[in-house]
């Protein structure tokens, strides 16, 4: 390695003769010829430097990379504390996310925005280790004089990328710098060891999602076994596939069918992964694969030829316009949510609809919202879950222009100016993030909408209808939900029954999606057989309308008869497990399993007409007509 004297005076030759001299390594004369041709100007001391909003969106969008690194940047903050230098993370733009190390050197990068949200790439600001290892793929090292900028000439650092072990993309490089000066040879090797730290976590933590990836497949295998399967993980990378899936994606475009894959998985919030990939099959059906509340793939079902779109939630057509009379059912339980919805409808009330996943929520907010006095003005329904952390701000409140990197020219409107006239449909609003929260409460109080990068605010005039699964009041005791903005979206509350609380109405609906679904299969549609019948009124449903449509299109498409039984309903029906109710005996038709099912929760309830009804979803009334029906009047208590 030449002395620095000699390596400044062979940066002054190149300057001059735009050309470097014998002697220079051939990695820093090439990456000064890149300088050069790229515009960089010598006299440049800073690097672009990012607000905020940018440093939140980058940050988001490489949190896996965050989290890997993230022993070694606690590590880093001891030990290079006294050693004059300090670790940085950036991602595959030459970005810096974080930076950790002695606080004094951290202190004086902010000089050349050597800092979070610095833009490190050789097009901004020349030679230097970041941008260097980025351009030539692997280590490098920058000492002094060899950076193209001369301001930047009083760091040493040493840089090396890091890839996803997997597929082995570039993800960010680590880098370690410090004052000319003071460089230690050791910190090339020090970066190369992060790196691989960094990779080795990530390894680790891909096998343990594939291993829960695999596990989700076997058990969905033995329930669509007519059907060709994709596996895919959280990066878009195809774990598996059965083989006439694996030669759909070698057909006529083996290339861009993958890429296209790959981009609707990284690219897209999870709620919209299942469109995404109808754009490439359209006959697919996409189950989101789940890990402590986190997407980590999808399992995704190459349905045959025939056209295969999402059953709507209570087994009728959905649409924007849905109406109370296609919210299906007949219990106690469904008919007053329903009576309660309808009266709340005539009113601009901020609505708290609550229930359990699956049980039909969004469209009880339509048929709110077609009811309401809304009802001509726009239906804008958000996933406050679905919604990267970094992008929901922008996605409600919209954008001006020039708010950030990346942002629309023209600027954006969010949800929230979408919706203006009419219903905003906030589903899971137990999952927004606390600080978010307060930005929406004063929308409520103010009517006005302020996008981001913007100082005047916008009128709106806005009914909220919001929707959660969750304990609102659990995540106020635990600091998660601010109490005022609860005060203000649960203006009226509707609570939509589980399926277990609905009696009969499993069999109508269960009757209604096999009709559905034999029409679309051009089939006579089926029957359930007495004994099918009774095992899915014991069944308690822990998916809700949700999984009884899943299970009843599947046992269709698998049935070889006009007529379902118990043997053709999946393991999880057939079984009944503990805490649920036992199976009635096999009756011979529905009518006398209706009989035994109501005469069996008269025995569970020692005879108490009330419990007794609750527990079946009919009315109290209902049930002592339906005994007397049956010629049975017991002594009952109340």
């Amino acid at each position: 390695m030449a002395p620095q004297h000699e390596i400044r005076l062979a940066w002054e030759a190149f300057l001059l003769k735009g050309q470097a001299p014998q002697g220079i390594s051939q990695s820093i004369a090439s990456s000064w010829e890149r300088s050069r041709k790229l515009g960089v100007a010598v006299e440049r001391g800073e690097a672009p430097l990012a607000g905020e909003p940018e440093v939140f969106r980058r940050r988001g969008q490489n949190a896996m990379l965050l989290t890997a690194a993230r022993p070694a940047l606690q590590r880093s903050s001891l030990l290079l504390a006294e050693a004059s230098s300090m670790m940085i993370l950036s991602d595959p733009s030459g970005f810096i996310i974080e930076t950790a190390g002695d606080p004094r050197i951290v202190d004086q990068g902010r000089r050349n925005h050597l800092e979070i949200g610095g833009k490190w790439e050789e097009g901004a600001i020349g030679t230097n280790a970041i941008g260097t290892a980025l351009a030539e793929g692997r280590a490098v090292r920058i000492l002094g004089a060899e950076h193209f900028c001369e301001d930047v000439q009083r760091w040493a650092c040493a840089a090396t990328p890091v890839r996803y072990p997997g597929d082995r993309e570039l993800l960010g490089v680590v880098d370690i710098s410090g004052p000319a000066q003071t460089f230690n040879p050791q910190s090339l090797a020090l970066a190369v060891a992060i790196s691989r730290e960094i990779e080795a976590s990530l390894d680790q933590a891909l096998k343990l999602e594939h291993d829960v990836l695999w596990r989700y497949f076997v058990a969905k295998r033995s329930i669509w076994l007519s059907e060709e399967m994709l596996l895919v993980d959280s990066r878009g990378s195809l774990v598996h596939a059965t083989p006439k899936a694996l030669r759909t994606l070698d057909g006529s475009q083996p290339q861009t069918l993958p890429d296209a894959i790959r981009a609707v998985v990284r690219t897209t919030p999870e709620a919209r992964w299942a469109n995404g990939f109808r754009q490439q099959f359209p006959n697919a059906n996409l189950e989101v694969v789940k890990n402590e509340g986190q997407a980590i793939g999808c399992v995704v079902v190459l349905h045959r030829s025939r056209s295969r779109l999402p059953a709507p939630a209570l087994g009728t057509v959905s649409n924007p316009l849905a109406g109370f009379d296609q919210i299906l059912g007949e219990s106690a339980a469904i008919r007053e949510a329903r009576e309660r919805a309808r009266k709340l409808a005539a009113n601009t009330l901020q609505i708290l609809i609550e229930g359990e996943t699956g049980v039909g929520k969004e469209l009880f907010a339509r048929a709110i919202k077609g009811a309401g006095p809304n009802a001509e003005g726009p239906f804008v329904p958000v996933n406050c879950g679905g919604i990267p952390h970094d992008l929901i701000a922008s996605e409600l409140f919209g954008y001006a222009k020039g708010a950030f990197t990346g942002a629309d020219e023209h600027g954006r409107a969010g949800k929230i100016e979408k919706a203006s006239g009419g219903v905003l449909c906030l589903d899971e609003i137990g999952e927004m993030p606390l600080d978010l929260q307060a930005y929406l409460l004063r929308v409520l109080e103010d009517r006005m909408v302020y996008r981001i990068g913007e100082h005047e605010g916008r009128t709106v005039d806005i009914q909220i209808l919001s929707m959660t699964n969750r304990s609102l009041g659990a995540e106020m005791e635990a600091g998660r939900f601010r109490r005022d903005l609860y005060h203000r979206i649960a203006g009226a509350r509707v609570r939509i029954p589980p399926v277990r609380e609905r009696g009969d109405d499993i069999l109508l609906l269960a009757e209604r999606f096999a009709t559905a679904a034999a029409d679309k299969l051009g089939r006579v549609p089926d029957t359930f057989a007495t004994d099918a019948a009774a095992l899915m009124m014991a069944y308690r449903w822990p998916g809700n309308v949700r999984e009884l449509r899943n299970v009843v299109e599947t046992t269709v498409a698998l049935a070889e008869s006009g007529l379902i039984e118990a043997d053709d309903l999946p393991d999880e029906v057939r079984t009944v497990t503990p805490g649920q109710e036992q199976q009635p005996p096999v009756a011979r038709d529905l009518r006398e399993a209706e009989r035994q099912a109501i005469l069996a929760q008269m025995r569970a309830c020692d005879g108490n007409l009330t419990q007794a009804a609750r527990r079946l979803g009919i009315a109290r009334s209902t049930l002592y007509l339906r005994l007397a029906k049956y010629g049975r009047r017991p002594a009952v208590t109340s």
